[in-house]
């Protein structure tokens, strides 16, 4: 088992056991604060997930990098990010903080390592904003997913760049 430890800008550390997987380094921070390689190999995860793996033409540099948050998962031996998730602030999409372009490569999945971004995610954004909700809109075959980290069903499902989609919350 592998330790990976998790520092936020609030200097929080949190660790999280790891198995069958590289050490991870995991990143939480601005825009601004990524390098242009790091942002490069997040826009070519983003891309290979949602517009090749789910073949959804869509454009997913969308402006709100900008002045989002962005976690990633590194391991060493790839440039590309494992795991990566977008959190935009409050007032930005929605009212409360929301949790977006929730992905793990291809490498990574069947590991665990989707659970671990959540959990982190979360982690990161309620002690960013402490005492908000979390929204975000899930794809709705991952549902139950997000159920297990408490959040709710708060619309009805819709269609988003062509797949179904449903708005959650998490409550503050």
């Amino acid at each position: 088992m592998v330790t990976v430890a998790c520092v936020s800008r609030h200097h929080l550390a949190m660790n999280f056991p790891c198995t069958s997987r590289p050490t991870l380094r995991w990143r939480w921070c601005r825009f601004e604060a990524l390098s242009l390689r790091e942002l490069q190999f997040i826009y070519m995860a983003r891309q290979q997930v949602f517009i090749i793996e789910q073949n959804c033409v869509y454009l997913d540099a969308d402006g709100a990098d900008e002045t989002a948050h962005h976690l990633a998962a590194w391991a060493e031996d790839s440039p590309m990010p494992l795991a990566y998730a977008r959190v935009s602030d409050p007032g930005v999409k929605y009212v409360e903080p929301s949790i977006g372009r929730v992905i793990t490569t291809a490498s990574a999945r069947g590991t665990g390592l989707g659970r671990e971004l959540l959990t982190v995610a979360v982690a990161q954004t309620v002690a960013a904003w402490p005492g908000l909700g979390i929204r975000i809109s899930a794809q709705s075959h991952l549902e139950s997913f997000y159920k297990g980290f408490a959040f709710e069903i708060v619309s009805e499902r819709y269609l988003e760049d062509g797949i179904p989609h449903t708005e959650m919350l998490r409550k503050g």
